[in-house]
């Protein structure tokens, strides 16, 4: 439509493995905001982690591009599994904004991260240059976190929205717990993303 303003989401994360929460979340957000697409964007080597904590890049890939496949509205970018040394969230909201000319970003997040956001890179241009969406699950402590968004909004002028999705209730910690432990994972996630674990000897 002519002068409609473009929205994409960016869904960051891990993704080891990528379960249903997460597709909820992406589908949830997209339709609310009414997003164009949203693009996944598995991690490279995330600053908070230890790298040999974390499943290698190629397989975390393969399983986002499975889960997301049959959505046309969901896309899989590989920008910060090909970037060497440290990814920050700075960087790949930068490459995207020079990648994607008059679109307008919302960034999707865990309400947790928000808390922790001013310990990012570069937090103040982060915030000046994209919408944040931080989701949490029903039950989740609000009050810190709005006093949280508060102050961000009015030190950096940022646009910080919320939404609670029950789903988030899964964990990716949780499965791959359960995988060790030989216990179900059925439902949890898709059933391509399961056999591609099963054929690959993932969590084990």
């Amino acid at each position: 439509m002519k002068g409609k303003k473009i929205k994409y989401g960016i869904m960051g994360g891990t993704f080891d493995p990528i379960h249903i929460g997460h597709l909820v979340v992406a589908e949830e957000v997209r339709d609310k905001f009414e997003l164009d697409k949203v693009i996944f964007v598995p991690s490279g080597t995330p600053p908070h982690k230890k790298p040999s904590l974390v499943t290698k890049a190629k397989h975390r890939y393969m399983m986002t591009l499975l889960a997301t496949i049959t959505n046309p509205d969901f896309e899989v970018s590989s920008i910060e599994i090909d970037r060497k040394g440290v990814t920050y969230t700075i960087d790949t909201i930068k490459a995207f904004k020079e990648k994607f000319n008059n679109v307008e970003f919302y960034f999707i997040t865990g309400a947790d991260a928000i808390m922790e956001i001013t310990t990012w890179k570069s937090t103040e241009e982060l915030l000046k240059i994209c919408n944040f969406v931080a989701v949490s699950r029903p039950g989740f402590k609000a009050s810190n976190m709005e006093k949280q968004i508060s102050m961000l909004e009015q030190r950096y002028n940022a646009k910080i929205h919320t939404m609670v999705i029950p789903a988030l209730e899964i964990s990716s910690t949780d499965i791959r717990n359960r995988i060790k432990e030989d216990r179900p994972v059925k439902y949890l996630l898709p059933e391509s993303i399961e056999q591609y674990i099963k054929k690959n000897g993932l969590y084990k």
